[in-house]
């Protein structure tokens, strides 16, 4: 038997209310709960994803994230131009390519980072 097992992502934000829409339209989820009076904001998470939880915190970020989600999308372009829509933002402009996988590093709109990776998260040959 393993002693545990990851429950939820939890992502700090000195305003869980105002980046909950930026999460919920990336992800396709709505927000499912307010917990002590919107200190944490709890979205949906389709079936086989992890659950994502907002927590009130009250220090802006300030450093590279040491755990961020990865995000599998269709299309990188299409999905760039939306994150960037909602008010995140593409940290340094550049696609990474390593190891047979691309990404790009994202972020939302406080500044907490995320990669976005092509369905399949391979490069082609």
């Amino acid at each position: 038997m393993r002693p545990g097992r990851i429950d939820n992502l939890i992502l700090d934000s000195v305003d869980p209310e105002a980046i909950a829409p930026f999460w919920c339209a990336l992800l396709g989820v709505e927000v499912l709960d307010r917990i002590g009076d919107g200190h944490f904001v709890e979205l949906g998470a389709p079936e086989g994803d992890l659950p994502i939880i907002i927590q009130r915190v009250p220090e802006p970020k300030t450093t590279k994230n040491r755990l961020h989600p990865d995000i599998e999308v269709v299309d990188m372009d299409v999905a760039t131009g939306e994150i960037e829509r909602l008010g995140g933002s593409w940290r340094d402009g550049r696609e990474h390519e390593e190891y047979g996988f691309r990404w790009r590093v994202m972020a939302d709109p406080e500044g907490n980072e995320f990669c976005i990776f092509p369905a399949g998260g391979g490069v082609e040959p």
